[in-house]
């Protein structure tokens, strides 16, 4: 369970919150990619993990090493589309290959824009850079449907509004591909805001904001979603392709109607 699964769940009244149960990756049919890193490196790892025995890998997760807390934590985990995972080079040994996730002019595209890429996918539905950057692949397509949807969600009554927010998570991880691209794992930002149209109308909380919003009917509601991303990008010009994302609500904010302010 997420810190956001946990704030929701925490939101619900007793008889709505479902009983946790403990949960755990199948280890032995998990396939590590394991980098030769040279002295000083940040020491990490990717791993494809399936949270079914006997089924095959449908995350990508990415372990770092914490100094400070002496142990491995999870950083990152994407879900995938597709269980045909992407063909990470390996030298004689086994071992991964880490290359530049950001500034690198060796790849089509870095960390950096396909960040930029993905927060167009739901801005605008990918007009500027997002349809540009990648080729159309399920999990881009399922961004620009968010935003196409958005667009009519509310009729007449309301928009619904998608941009980039601060990110907190700017680290980024990249392997070489078999191809002589890269896998990279990046992180995302973004917020959605609802607004009503005119005065006189209200947006009702539902039953899973009620940990941020409490029940209140607001004028506009701001949510905002953490995300993690995974792309393979090609050594040459041509578009990358976003195997992936995985996104969390982390936060949910907004004036209430003028009646609820009165009352506080």
């Amino acid at each position: 369970m997420s810190v956001s699964d946990y704030t929701e769940a925490e939101g619900l009244p007793a008889k709505d919150r479902k009983p946790y149960e403990a949960w755990s990756y199948d280890v032995a049919g998990a396939k590590l990619y394991i980098p030769r890193l040279a002295d000083g490196q940040e020491r990490w790892f990717a791993a494809a993990l399936s949270s079914e025995k006997g089924k095959a890998p449908s995350r990508l997760a990415v372990f770092t090493e914490r100094p400070q807390h002496k142990r491995w934590e999870m950083v990152s985990v994407v879900d995938l589309d597709s269980q045909k995972l992407p063909d990470v080079a390996l030298d004689r040994e086994g071992y991964a290959t880490t290359v530049a996730a950001n500034d690198n002019k060796q790849l089509a595209a870095d960390a950096d824009l396909l960040r930029t890429a993905v927060l167009d996918n739901f801005a605008t539905g990918g007009t500027n850079t997002g349809t540009k950057v990648f080729e159309p692949t399920k999990a881009s397509k399922r961004q620009l449907k968010v935003h196409s949807d958005a667009a009519t969600r509310f009729g007449d009554k309301g928009t619904s509004v998608f941009d980039g927010a601060d990110n907190r998570f700017t680290d980024a991880y990249a392997l070489k591909t078999a191809d002589g691209g890269a896998l990279v794992l990046f992180s995302h930002t973004h917020t959605q805001t609802d607004a009503v149209a005119h005065s006189g109308l209200q947006i009702n909380p539902g039953k899973g904001d009620r940990a941020w919003l409490h029940d209140v009917p607001r004028t506009s509601i701001t949510y905002t979603f953490v995300c993690n991303d995974a792309a393979t990008v090609p050594a040459k010009a041509e578009p990358s392709r976003l195997i992936g994302y995985t996104c969390a609500r982390t936060d949910a904010s907004g004036p209430p109607v003028a009646s609820w302010s009165h009352r506080a």
